[in-house]
């Protein structure tokens, strides 16, 4: 090697073109990730200008969060296979980040959405609403299951979504069938649910019909929710209206916006129709 025909780079030199400092040099020499290309008799220690390539790929994989390590045990057994095999890994990686990422973001839009949406409602109005048909992806049954069973399939639900990217960003909801409603027995669920508005292919999913829902909003919590029932169906009578196959009940303030229950906000939307006479409705609770 004729040194003095080749342009070399002082620590200082190559740290500044690669903008870290001297120390991580150092440190690479030290581990034998990164060494200088020789050192002279004083001990200084000289970079070539090929080395800034491999400097730069050592920071993109450790961005990419490679550890040293790894990086080490790659540079020790270097190949041009072994370098597009580890592109290859690395851009899969970044692909799949890239699709969370942005799951993530529609995520943050449709809550940004709702709650936005929110902040213009009236909720001591009670409004009639043409809903069009909404897909609902559905947790397993619910009705009559113990307290402890309720809470595992909550859990399981919410496995599922994360598992399966089916969180949408929309609240989970409670789908009340018509028999539990009449009865008074407004806690006794039938399914969770979550909208689907772009629905993956694979999947089973509910199909809420279109059509007229009466739509109330409860102020505080389930203990009080008889309350708002009973204003619901005295504007059902009102209105001549008959209850639907279907209650849905979802929160729109809930404890990531609310620190207590007396301020928590739940949408009842109660399916009506004007076929049927008004049933005898039960609220011994």
């Amino acid at each position: 090697m004729n040194k003095k025909n080749t342009k070399y780079l002082t620590t200082g030199e190559f740290a500044k073109l690669c903008k870290v400092n001297k120390q991580t040099l150092f440190y690479y020499d030290q581990i034998g990730l990164l060494s200088p290309v020789f050192k002279n008799e004083k001990g200084y220690r000289f970079y070539s200008m090929n080395q800034i390539e491999l400097f730069f790929v050592i920071d993109l994989l450790k961005e990419l969060g490679m550890s040293l390590n790894d990086i080490q045990q790659y540079t020790q057994n270097k190949s041009p296979e072994g370098f597009l095999t580890l592109m290859y890994q690395k851009r899969e990686e970044i692909v799949k980040k890239r699709k969370e990422i942005e799951m993530k973001e529609k995520l943050i839009e449709t809550k940004i959405s709702l709650m936005e949406e929110a902040s213009q409602l009236d909720f001591h109005q009670i409004t009639l609403e043409h809903f069009p048909e909404a897909t609902l992806y559905l947790s397993r049954k619910i009705k009559n299951t113990t307290d402890e069973e309720f809470v595992e399939v909550i859990s399981d639900f919410i496995d599922e979504l994360n598992e399966l990217q089916l969180d949408t960003g929309y609240p989970i909801g409670v789908i009340t069938n018509r028999e539990q409603v009449l009865k008074g027995e407004f806690s006794k669920y039938s399914y969770l649910y979550i909208e689907q508005p772009q629905p993956k292919e694979g999947y089973s999913y509910f199909q809420a019909v279109k059509g007229h829902f009466l739509v109330g909003y409860h102020i505080g919590d389930e203990l009080t929710i008889h309350n708002t029932y009973k204003r619901l169906f005295s504007e059902m009578e009102r209105l001549e209206l008959a209850l639907g196959d279907y209650v849905f009940e979802e929160y729109i303030y809930d404890t990531v916006v609310k620190n207590q229950k007396e301020h928590y906000v739940t949408k009842i939307m109660m399916q009506v129709d004007k076929r049927f006479p008004v049933p005898e409705l039960h609220t011994d609770c």
